[in-house]
């Protein structure tokens, strides 16, 4: 079966409201032979003349009558969807939006998010997931809303990103550590013991590509899988914590920390959503908000 004409549906719904092909010419801005065709379109596609002559004008027959309310209702609904969105009254929002964030951010950057937050839309709801992978899956499938993260190969090349910091590596001791005093070389950084912050087995990190390159290898004595972890051991112990300098910064307060002698570049750390939130005006608001707290 042929798709019907959408188009008609305006076109009756002004003659339904006029009850003249004249009238509803001059209102479409059509000559009254043009909407004649298209009168003639629409009993063809409804089986029914809609509009029957009765003296010196016209009637809607009862089939036009059923349709009347029903045709009025579609095209304001087709109106509203085609209307750029209403604007945005975060007083009376209500959502609950996902962010996915490698370790460090809630407790770096969640205060000041959601502060602002509360603050301008007290009907929101922010759900923090742990990052335990870099695929694009979540954004893709609609999970999770927004991600933060290292832009690399395993990003879909279609979702979006805005940078939001560079950040980059330190190491971290308890204080009296050995590494706390003197300057910190390659050497002696490879010769302390090192907690390792690995998702999978085997996961190398960028600090041993780096070290190999200078015929070094970190002496690795525990493996957990994040930084929080890492930091609570390295605070205990004479174990040297590598992590993300800002992304950390509140986990290693009271630590001694330096930087790596090791030629590694920093890193930007991006904001990351699914292209089919460009334009929700909810979603765009609060990428505004949790650029201001990594901003802070």
């Amino acid at each position: 079966m042929p798709r019907p004409d959408l188009n008609l549906l305006f076109t009756l719904d002004v003659l339904l409201q006029e009850g003249s092909v004249a009238r509803a010419a001059r209102r479409l801005k059509l000559s009254p032979s043009a909407m004649s065709r298209s009168l003639a379109r629409l009993r063809k596609a409804t089986g029914d003349p809609l509009l029957v002559r009765a003296g010196r004008g016209l009637v809607a027959s009862p089939r036009a009558m059923e349709l009347r309310d029903s045709v009025s209702q579609l095209v304001h609904a087709a109106e509203s969807a085609l209307r750029p969105a209403d604007k945005l009254d975060l007083a009376h929002l209500e959502r609950t939006f996902t962010i996915r964030a490698s370790e460090g951010f809630v407790e770096n950057f969640g205060t000041l998010l959601l502060a602002r937050v509360s603050r301008e839309a007290p009907g929101v709801r922010l759900h923090f997931l742990h990052k335990l992978d870099k695929t694009s899956g979540p954004l893709r499938d609609g999970s999770v809303d927004l991600e933060t993260g290292v832009i690399d190969k395993a990003i879909g090349p279609e979702v979006r990103a805005q940078a939001l910091f560079r950040d980059r590596y330190v190491g971290a001791v308890r204080v009296g550590h050995p590494l706390a005093r003197g300057k910190v070389t390659a050497t002696r950084y490879a010769a302390a013991a090192h907690v390792h912050v690995a998702r999978r087995d085997n996961e190398k990190a960028h600090v041993d590509d780096a070290l190999a390159e200078l015929g070094l290898k970190r002496q690795v004595t525990t493996i957990v899988g994040g930084y929080s972890a890492a930091l609570a051991l390295a605070r205990e112990s004479d174990l040297v914590a590598t992590v993300h300098e800002r992304h950390t910064g509140k986990l290693f307060a009271g630590m001694h920390t330096f930087p790596l002698p090791l030629p590694i570049p920093p890193f930007t750390v991006s904001l990351l959503w699914h292209p089919r939130l460009d334009g929700d005006p909810a979603h765009r608001w609060l990428r505004g908000c949790v650029r201001a707290a990594c901003a802070a």
